[in-house]
């Protein structure tokens, strides 16, 4: 039965993609990946398995080439194609590999999605509070019109992912243009977990 409605909210949500986009769709579809994200986590019995896990799910509801333009800001149109296919790779592993970090398995945080806005057509910020391992955060979700609704950046307590790194890799542009900003993409996914 739950897997009836999982497959039916998903096609549901893969044919709103295509009208008029609403918040409530959005908002939808971020359930939808959480629910996901969070069942691939229960199935995976340690911390050193779980990013490889988490990728596939993730990847489906993560716009990682969005967030990577956006990180690498005004410098990204001086890379070559093959740069930037090289910095999606790398940024998107950093990004895996920093998110599923943060699970331990078998541990849920408790989520109240709170309503959805709409600060630009084909956009949708989804408000949460979130309760993990006794700790409350602040964490607004992003979403972008993409083929279909997919998160764009994540705000946690204030503080854009995106808005982070673009700080840092602005500063390696400025020292070295792309590959400067690859050599230190390269050098954080580089680094032992």
């Amino acid at each position: 039965m739950i897997s009836r409605i999982l497959l039916t909210t998903l096609i549901t949500c893969s044919f709103a993609a295509g009208l008029a986009a609403s918040p409530e769709e959005a908002q939808q579809r971020l359930k939808t990946a959480v629910n996901e994200v969070l069942g691939v986590a229960d199935r995976v019995a340690n911390r050193a398995t779980m990013a490889e896990s988490l990728r596939p799910t993730l990847q489906k509801h993560i716009s990682f080439e969005t967030m990577t333009r956006r990180a690498v800001g005004l410098g990204w149109k001086t890379f070559t194609s093959a740069q930037q296919k090289q910095a999606v790779q790398l940024f998107t592993t950093l990004i895996i590999r920093s998110y599923s970090g943060k699970f331990t398995p078998g541990e849920h945080p408790v989520i109240n999605y709170q309503k959805a806005q709409t600060p630009a057509a084909g956009r949708v910020d989804v408000p949460t509070s979130m309760v993990y391992k006794g700790s409350r955060y602040s964490v607004t979700y992003r979403m972008e019109q993409e083929s279909g609704w997919r998160i764009a950046d994540v705000v946690i307590e204030g503080v854009s992912l995106v808005a982070n790194y673009r700080s840092q890799l602005d500063a390696q542009y400025k020292k070295g243009g792309a590959e400067a900003v690859l050599g230190s993409l390269s050098q954080s996914v580089s680094r032992p977990q």
